[in-house]
This record gives structure tokens, C-alpha cells and sequence, in this order.
């Protein structure tokens, strides 16, 4: 059977860490802060929400809720995100996405403050990744994935990683993550050729594609270690990943669960870009 590894120690081992952190602030007369921007009431914004608010009521950060109608006009949203920004007394914004049609993300981006944008929405943000700066804010699944790797000490220096998707929201920051621990990387995307071969010669091997198990046997082999990023709707009412994971679990040294695997981390890893902000935030008024 293959290693599974799973979140839930990797959460425990986060947050014991956060809670000193979070104390820390506080005997310093400092309470930190998160201001929830959502629009409208998808369901999964809801979900999420409600999840971020019951890890901050546990984890004593102070959760702020700012509800907006679902045809809230560019004007009014982007007027309040700068109220919000201006806020002395919220350290982190979180923005929940995908907006609706008439909010213009790339423009929002660009008005969020770098130094509360706990999500990595600013491009600011980006650039320091792509520079090989990993002090700052980072997005929260990338972050998930290297914290898993550090927790279950797999060894990244000299590694073949092969990232399976492109996007700015996990596989090219989550590239760049890797290769500033040395790792030698390759992206695979959809016009990738042979991309079964490429793969299955990885030591370690992300799935971030966004196709429901995707990833099947012919893609991995025994040495592989395959962590699973994605979240989706497997048809049957159950949540599935982009790797098959009855397919592959049996042919593999290591995989990650969907459920209990890296989403799992992604809301702790949230409030502690909140911590991480309020340093941030101290240097710029020093």
C-alpha cells in the first residue's frame, strides 16, 4: 500500500505554531484581523466563508464580514475594497472569487493592498515569487503543496518535479516554489506531448489541471510521489480529485487524499498570511 499524506497532521503542526504566533501579537496589545469581501451567495463562497470564520473564532483572529449585493456596481465594490484597505484595524483581505461579470478582476488586482493581500490576488505579490522571493504572501494551495512535502521530509534538492497545469492561481507560482528549493521542474498543460511519459519519470508529481481523475495509472510509476491539487465534483454527489485515485494509490510511493489532502491546508495556511501581513504592514511604517 502507498504512503498517504495526509492534511490533518500537517494542519495540527501549522497551527501549533500559528497559535504561538497569534499569542505573541496579542501580549502586545495586537489582535489580528480578516476582512471577508463576498458577492452575492454562491453556495461554495458560503461554505468557504463559514469555514475561514470558524478557523478564526478557533485560532483567535477576528473575522469581519462584508456582504455584498450580487449587482453591486465596479464604483461602489471598488470604494469599498479601499475602505477596507485604509482599515488600521484589518490586516488581511480576503476577496472571494470568481466575481460577477460587472467587477473587473484584472483592474481589482491592481487596488487590493499588496501588504493585506493575504489571497495573492497583486501582481506585486506575483512578481516577488517569480523573482525568488518567498518571504512575502503567498497563495495558499502552492504554499499547501511545500508545506506537505516539508512535513513528510521528501527530499526536493536535485528531484525531476512535474507540475501537470499553468495557471497563475497554482501551477506556475507552485513551479517557481519548487525550483527555489532546487528542484528541477517541468509544466505540463494541454498541448503538452507525451505527456504520460514526461510524468511518469517524476519523483514528484502535482496534479493541478482541473480535470476530474485525470491522472491515471499510465501516468506514474513506482517511484512516484503524486500530490493531488485538485477539488472536484466526481457526479455522484462526492468530491473527487485530478488524480484517479483508486486507479493510481496501488501503483505509487505516495499520494495525497482528495478530500483531507492539500485543500484541507489552504484555510490555515489563509490565516497565517494574516499573521504574515502584520509584519508586513509594521515594516511599511517603519
Amino acid at each position: 500500500m502507498s504512503r498517504i499524506l495526509e492534511a490533518k497532521p500537517v494542519i495540527q503542526n501549522l497551527k501549533a505554531d500559528l497559535l504561538q504566533d497569534i499569542k505573541s501579537l496579542k501580549d502586545r496589545g495586537q489582535v489580528p484581523s480578516i476582512g471577508l469581501i463576498r458577492v452575492g451567495n454562491r453556495p461554495d463562497d458560503v461554505y468557504y466563508e463559514n469555514s475561514i470564520v470558524k478557523n478564526c473564532e478557533n485560532m483567535g483572529i477576528r473575522p469581519q464580514k462584508f456582504t455584498l449585493e450580487e449587482n453591486i456596481s465596479m464604483p461602489d465594490f471598488i470604494k469599498l475594497l479601499r475602505q477596507v484597505n485604509a482599515d488600521p484595524g484589518i490586516h488581511g483581505i480576503m476577496i472571494f472569487r470568481p466575481l460577477p461579470q460587472q467587477l473587473d478582476e484584472e483592474l481589482l488586482k491592481h487596488i487590493i493592498d499588496p501588504a493585506k493581500d493575504i489571497d495573492c490576488m497583486s501582481p506585486l505579490n506575483q512578481a516577488r515569487i517569480f523573482a525568488g522571493d518567498m518571504s512575502g504572501l503567498l497563495p495558499c494551495t502552492p504554499a499547501a503543496v511545500m508545506e506537505i512535502l516539508k512535513y513528510y521530509k521528501i527530499e526536493l534538492q536535485g528531484a525531476k518535479a512535474v507540475v501537470v497545469g499553468r495557471s497563475m492561481v497554482v501551477g506556475k507560482p507552485l513551479s517557481m516554489m519548487l525550483l527555489k528549493e532546487n528542484a528541477t521542474v517541468t509544466i505540463c498543460h494541454s498541448k503538452t506531448q507525451n505527456m504520460p511519459d514526461i510524468c511518469k519519470n517524476a519523483d514528484i508529481l502535482v496534479a493541478a489541471i482541473g480535470k476530474p481523475k485525470f491522472i491515471d495509472a499510465k501516468y506514474v510509476s513506482p517511484q512516484s510521489i503524486v500530490i493531488d491539487v485538485g477539488i472536484n465534483d466526481a457526479g455522484d454527489g462526492k468530491m473527487c480529485g485530478d488524480v484517479d485515485f483508486q486507479a493510481v494509490a496501488e501503483q505509487v510511493q505516495a499520494i495525497t487524499p482528495v478530500p483531507g489532502g492539500v485543500g484541507s491546508i489552504t484555510t490555515t495556511l489563509l490565516l497565517k498570511n494574516v499573521v504574515k501581513a502584520i509584519n508586513l504592514q509594521k515594516d511599511q511604517r517603519v
